[in-house]
This record gives structure tokens, sequence and C-alpha cells, in this order.
């Protein structure tokens, strides 16, 4: 197979696959580790006998990704920052272009190494330490003149002995050897932390000691630097929620006139026949709630027990009300999917389908991972006239202060649609979701809320009064 046969062989080329590299040998194929199809392929292969990670560059942009790469990857290694070897590289005309480095063995990214510890105490011990090793390598590059313009956790990879830089196509430069400025070091830094979850904000200043300790060129100035990461976080926010309807690497989807359907991609091959026919599969599964507006039954895939919300259309004035506006199951999709990003605890959303006759839509379901935990009235029914476990007070709490903080109101906050699953309070029935723009309308929104929590009680009672103190007030 030739170089330039990649730029039309689709998202998952079948594997494995032998390249004949010109001048440069043979290539052999075995993995795909990231895949932007058409333009560029890496995975992992044996060149020469030798194990190498490969990067290929293809399609109308090859000539400008090949060559941000090769001098992102020089920059690195004439400063001495631990990067994996350029073993070999090269570019052929009508072809494209091939950068091979050396493979790290058992090498293991600091955003898998943070994933195992998200879930512990905000900056417990483990945490402090992936963030910390983090911020010294980039408190190196800083001081080496260089940044990387799309920092996140997955471009520092770590073995046993030693943390690496990668993917040299996002390394710039001021004046290399030189330490960065101030406001390109506050930049940078604003796109590092506006990644992390956003109960670690109070904590930045206590983990910048980690980068002072590396490189104390500037004093860095935390009004600027919490600015600057509120930006970038609301950008990719908003880039995030692009994506969650559109044909990615993250997402399947496909919008038409008679259908529109979006998927994670991981989950794709796995849903398929669940969704080719999601009404088989619920009438064979157990129903939780059935008629009105909602439909909603626990079924079974391949021995996994998933969730799937049917949002039904009950007449034909019901559906003149829904008709010209995305369902509650798109809805759902897109607020859930923006929780997701932001750390507030919800089921994790697989996939959403929307039947459509010539764009106008019909009835819809949601599909999502079935939560296991007892919900809020059944957990704290003993604790009526007591007081609930004080670490499940604490996670309410949490849960308050984050969305008081990014100005999310739930629209239906009763007891039954919050779960506890691994000492957080998760949210479900995502229907009426909103992150409020206004300060007003929130407070509106919260307010309604934290009123309909407490309804959940007896106002008389020992729970309710305390609820109501506890619980903040707008």
């Amino acid at each position: 197979m030739n170089l330039s046969a990649l730029a039309s062989a689709g998202r998952m080329p079948a594997l494995p696959i032998r390249l004949a590299l010109p001048d440069s040998g043979v290539l052999d194929i075995t993995c795909w580790l990231r895949v932007l199809p058409g333009q560029r392929y890496v995975g992992r292969a044996v060149w020469n006998g030798r194990k190498v990670l490969a990067k290929l560059l293809v399609g109308s942009k090859a000539g400008r990704h090949y060559q941000r790469e090769r001098d992102g990857a020089g920059l690195l290694a004439a400063q001495g920052l631990p990067t994996p070897a350029l073993v070999a590289e090269g570019w052929e005309d009508g072809e494209g272009g091939w950068l091979l480095f050396d493979w790290l063995d058992e090498a293991e990214s600091l955003w898998d190494a943070w994933r195992s510890v998200a879930g512990q105490q905000v900056l417990s011990d483990a945490q402090r330490s992936v963030l910390g090793e983090a911020l010294e390598l980039i408190a190196q590059m800083h001081a080496c003149g260089l940044w990387q313009d799309d920092l996140h956790l997955d471009n520092l990879l770590r073995t046993s002995e030693q943390l690496f830089v990668v993917d040299g196509g996002g390394v710039r430069s001021e004046t290399p050897g030189r330490p960065l400025s101030r406001d390109r070091v506050v930049e940078n830094l604003g796109v590092f932390f506006a990644q992390l979850p956003a109960e670690l904000e109070p904590f930045i200043e206590e983990l910048l000691v980690h980068y002072l300790l590396a490189n104390s060129e500037h004093a860095l100035p935390l009004e600027a630097l919490l600015k600057e990461m509120h930006k970038t976080r609301n950008w990719r926010l908003n880039d995030y929620l692009k994506k969650v309807a559109r044909d990615c690497s993250l997402f399947s989807a496909r919008i038409g006139p008679f259908c529109a359907q979006a998927v994670r991609r991981e989950e794709e091959a796995n849903l398929q026949s669940l969704l080719a026919d999601p009404d088989a599969f619920m009438a064979q599964g157990t129903l939780y709630k059935g008629g009105g507006t909602a439909t909603v039954a626990r079924v079974e895939l391949d021995g996994r027990a998933l969730l799937v919300k049917r949002y039904n259309i009950k007449s034909f004035l019901h559906w003149l009300k829904r008709f010209w506006r995305p369902s509650r199951a798109w809805h759902s999709w897109v607020e859930g999917n923006r929780l997701d990003f932001l750390g507030i605890a919800t089921p994790r959303l697989l996939a959403v389908k929307e039947r459509r006759w010539f764009w106008l839509r019909g009835k819809a379901w949601l599909i999502t991972e079935l939560l296991a935990g007892e919900d809020l009235i059944a957990r704290w029914q003993p604790y009526l006239n007591s007081m609930p476990p004080e670490e499940e007070l604490q996670a309410l709490d949490r849960l308050f202060a984050r969305l008081i903080g990014e100005r999310i109101s739930h629209g239906d906050l009763k007891g039954h649609n919050l779960f506890l699953e691994n000492g957080r309070w998760t949210l479900i029935d995502l229907d009426a979701v909103q992150q409020h723009s206004s300060a007003a309308a929130f407070a509106r929104g919260y307010a309604r809320d934290r009123a309909r929590l407490l309804r959940n009680w007896p106002s008389d009672s020992a729970l309710y009064r305390l609820l109501d103190e506890r619980l903040p007030r707008l």
C-alpha cells in the first residue's frame, strides 16, 4: 500500500497494513492510536525491526502539518527536553509525509493517570502528584522558550523512569533558549488549568508552587491566570457541544430529513442493533415508566444493562407543539454532555435517536448507562427525623456549589432525580436542564430547584429543617 492511499482509506483502515515509504523501507502498522480521516494517521508500527510511533500526513494539508510536526520535534530535541527521538522522517510529493519516533514501552499518558485518581477527594496526594509532574515539565518548556498551543495531559507520557513531551505539531516558540514572556506563560497555563475540574480552582495558587520551583522567571498574577482559564474553558465547552451532533473522532452522527442520530464513537458498533429498533428492546426489557410523554425501560444488550428513554408523541396537538424544535431527547443529549464536560455527575450518555419526517420531528430515544445506586428519597428515608451521613450531605453541598458556579438549573429537582453513585449525587432526567446567561434568570431557576428539592419531605421534619438551613440561598 502506498502512503497516498491513506487519504481515501476512511476513519479506520483495516489492519495490519504494510506501507512502502519511498527511500525509507517498509512500515508495518499494527494499531491505530489517533486518526483524522484523510489527513493524519497515528499508529504503533514496526520499521526495520524497530518499534516506532508513526505519524503519517496525507491530503491537501499534509505539507503544512508535516512541517509543523518536524519543526516542533526539532525544537524539543534542540532544547534538551525529554521527548521520543525522531528516528526517520521524509516527504514525497504526491504521496505525503511521515515521521517515525521511538516507541515508549509501557508508557502511560498523564490523562490516563489523572482519570485513575479523578474520583478521589479534591487535591488528594495522588492528584497533586500527577498535576505536579505536569506543571514541572511545562515549566521546563517555558524556561526554554517553548510552549504547546494545545496543551493537555494526553501530550505528556510517563514511563517508569521519566515524563516525556509528545506531539511536536503543537509546539511553538518565542526565542528558543530564553524564557517565555509572562503574558505567554499566563495564557498557556490558562489552557492547562481550563481542562481540569472546576473544584480545583481554589487550589490553583497552591499548585503553582510546582511550576515556580522549576521556573521562577516571572511572578504569576492569579487574577489574570483565572481570567484566561475561564475564557479558555468557555471556548472548550462551546467547541465540545458543537461536536456532540457532528461526525468527529468522539461522536458518530447522521443528521437527515428522516432521522437524526448521534452516538459515542467507541459505542457505535456495540449499539448498532439497539439503535436499529429500540422499541423492540424496550418491549423485552423491564418497564420503569410507561405511557404519557415518556416511556422508560431497562434493556439488556449482550449482557449489559442499559436505560432507554423514549419521548412519545401523545396526539396530533402534542406533535404540533413539538415538531418544530429539538426533541427533549436531543435536549437531554446536549445538556447531559454539558454536565459531563463540566464535571457534574450524570449517567453516561451513549446515544440519541430522533425520528423525523422531512425534518419534522417525531418521537425520540435516549440511551444511557444504568445507575446502580439509590435515589435521594430512598437513601434518606431513614433519616426523616435525624441527620443523614455527613459525607452524603457534603456531596450534596458540592453538587449545589457546582450548579451555582456554572449557573445551571435542573428544572425538576425532585429526590427521584438524584442518585448516589461512587460518593457523588448524580443528576438524571435532564429534559429541562439549562445553563443561564444571566444571574437573574439563574436565580429564579435555582429558587425553583431548591424549593422542589425541599418539598420531598414534610416541612416540620428534622431533615427538611436541616436542608433548608444548609442549602445556599441566592
